[in-house]
């Protein structure tokens, strides 16, 4: 009886593929969408002005701890900047807090697999061939790193405390004599648009989802834990999705409250 023929996977060269389809398209786009925002809110952290407008403070900076020497800024929760700071170092306000969206997103499951493919193509794509040993798994030096992920998610639910802040001072209008009236501003929507989508994009988190029931095999029995866990998993199937929409959002957040302080843009008041 003739013995059944098995055929050995082909090892393919850095990008050779089978697929018809044009699958370099994705990791493309990714690449780019990343790199774009990375040079621009990195330019805008080193700024360190032009951040606020009135009522509304840009994300990159919120919570602004300190504000910079020859600069006044109402949202400072410290005043000055501290004498404390170097000489020889520049300041800015987002240096202090970036750390913790930046940590957050950068070991986010989703964007794990996102810039792999883009930056670390191992393989860039399904059925695509790869350069060197292919994807290295998680459990050397430098990737480990990506497991502190779930250790990041208390300082991102704290972010959203602040931002919701934001929004609500953006609510809130000079009257004259000291005083402040109701009011909703184009500024408005967008900085309650940003926080909206930050919390629908953390809200879909996979940790946040093991934590709220992915941990039990039954959930029947456990009511609370099953609203929570049907309402993180309707947020976790759109998680590619808040994650785009919400870095597009962030960023376009700063450049509003950026042209509106250097008076390129009016912030119109709607009410």
């Amino acid at each position: 009886m003739p013995s059944k023929v098995t055929a050995l996977p082909i090892k393919r060269s850095f990008g050779e593929t089978t697929r018809p389809d044009i699958w370099w398209i994705q990791p493309l786009a990714v690449g780019l969408g990343f790199l774009t925002f990375i040079v621009y809110s990195t330019w805008a952290a080193f700024q360190g002005s032009f951040y606020h407008s009135g009522n509304l403070l840009s994300p990159f900076y919120s919570p602004e701890l300190w504000y910079p020497a020859g600069e006044v800024s109402p949202h400072a929760l410290f005043g000055a900047q501290p004498g404390w700071w170097p000489a020889f170092l520049p300041y800015s306000p987002a240096f202090l807090i970036l750390w913790a969206p930046v940590s957050f997103r950068l070991t986010c499951y989703y964007y794990r697999g996102a810039y792999y493919k883009a930056y670390w193509p191992g393989p860039p794509s399904c059925s695509v061939g790869t350069a060197g040993t292919g994807y290295i798994g998680e459990r050397s030096f430098p990737t480990i790193l990506q497991n502190i992920h779930r250790y990041t998610l208390p300082f991102a639910f704290l972010l959203l405390v602040f931002l919701t802040h934001d929004a609500w001072v953006a609510l809130w209008f000079d009257a004259g004599g000291g005083a402040e009236e109701f009011g909703i501003s184009v500024g408005t929507i967008v900085l309650t648009l940003n926080v909206t989508l930050l919390g629908l994009y953390t809200f879909g988190c996979h940790s946040l989802r093991h934590l709220v029931g992915g941990m039990f095999d039954k959930l029947a029995r456990r009511p609370v834990r099953r609203t929570a866990y049907e309402c993180v998993s309707w947020c976790n199937k759109r998680h590619m999705r808040f994650a785009w929409f919400s870095l597009f959002w962030v960023g376009f957040t700063d450049v509003y409250v950026r042209l509106c302080a250097m008076g390129i843009w009016v912030d119109w008041r709607i009410l």
